[in-house]
C-alpha cells in the first residue's frame, strides 16, 4: 500500500509524493526502482533536499516521469510542446477506464454556452458515485448553467514522451440546492477550489455519455510493446 503522505518540506517533496501516490506506489517500491534506501525517499519527500542530478535521474525513471516535471521546469510552459513519437497510435478508452484515469479527484474543463458564445472553465472535481462534482461561485458562469448540458473534460500530457489522454464527459449539470447535502460534499471533497474558499455553490454533473481517448506510444516506458 502506498505510504501515508506527510508534510512535504518543499516543492520537490510535494511532487514526488503526488506522483508516487498518482502510481499507488510506497517509499519501499520507488525506492526498491531508483535503487535507493526507503529513509532516503522518506528524507527527500519531507525535507528541503537537494539531492544530486544522477538520483534524481533514477527518481525520476522510477516515477515513470521526468527530472523537468519533478523540480518543477515545466510549470508554466505549454503542454504538448513535444515531437510526436515513433510508432504512436490512439486508441479508445472504454466507460471503466475513463472513470479510472479521472481518479476521485484534480483539475479539468467546462464547456458551456452562454449567451454571447462557449466558454471553457478550469475546475476542480471531485468524482462519487457516477457522477462529477464541482464548487463555484454563485454568481458564476457555471453556476448560471444549472439545469442545462455542459461538456467536461480532463487530461494528462506527457511530454517528454509524446503521450497522453483525455475524457471527455457530456450530461446535464445540477445545482445542490440543500444546503445539508451541499455542505456535506464540499466537506467531503479533497480540497478547497484552487480559485479561493468562497466558492461554496456546489454543482453536479450527472454525464449521459463518456469517452476517451489516449495516445499510446509502445516505446515509452509502461506500454507493451
Amino acid at each position: 500500500m502506498p505510504s501515508a503522505p506527510h508534510p512535504a518540506g518543499g516543492d520537490l517533496g510535494r511532487r514526488i509524493v503526488a506522483r508516487r501516490l498518482q502510481l499507488g506506489l510506497s517509499r519501499q517500491d520507488v525506492a526498491l526502482r531508483a535503487g535507493a534506501a526507503p529513509g532516503y525517499i522518506e528524507y527527500v519527500e519531507e525535507q528541503s533536499a537537494t539531492p544530486g542530478v544522477g538520483f534524481l535521474l533514477r527518481l525520476a525513471d522510477a516515477l515513470e516521469t521526468t527530472v523537468q516535471e519533478l523540480t518543477g521546469g515545466s510549470v508554466d510552459l505549454p503542454r504538448g510542446a513535444g515531437r510526436g513519437a515513433r510508432r504512436a497510435r490512439m486508441a479508445e478508452l472504454d466507460e471503466e477506464m475513463c472513470w479510472t484515469l479521472l481518479g476521485d479527484h484534480g483539475v479539468g474543463r467546462v464547456a458551456l454556452a452562454l449567451g454571447d458564445g462557449p466558454v471553457v472553465l478550469p475546475v476542480n472535481y471531485q468524482v462519487s458515485d457516477g457522477e462529477v462534482i464541482f464548487s463555484t461561485a454563485e454568481d458564476s458562469p457555471l453556476a448560471t448553467a444549472d439545469d442545462t448540458e455542459i461538456a467536461f473534460e480532463a487530461d494528462h500530457i506527457d511530454d517528454a514522451f509524446s503521450k497522453g489522454w483525455s475524457v471527455l464527459l457530456v450530461g446535464t449539470v445540477h445545482a445542490v440546492t440543500d444546503e445539508e447535502a451541499a455542505r456535506r460534499l464540499r466537506e467531503a471533497a479533497y480540497a478547497t477550489p484552487w480559485a479561493g474558499p468562497e466558492r461554496e455553490h456546489v454543482m453536479v454533473l450527472a454525464p449521459r455519455r463518456i469517452t476517451g481517448r489516449k495516445i499510446v506510444v509502445p516505446d515509452a516506458p509502461g506500454e507493451a510493446g
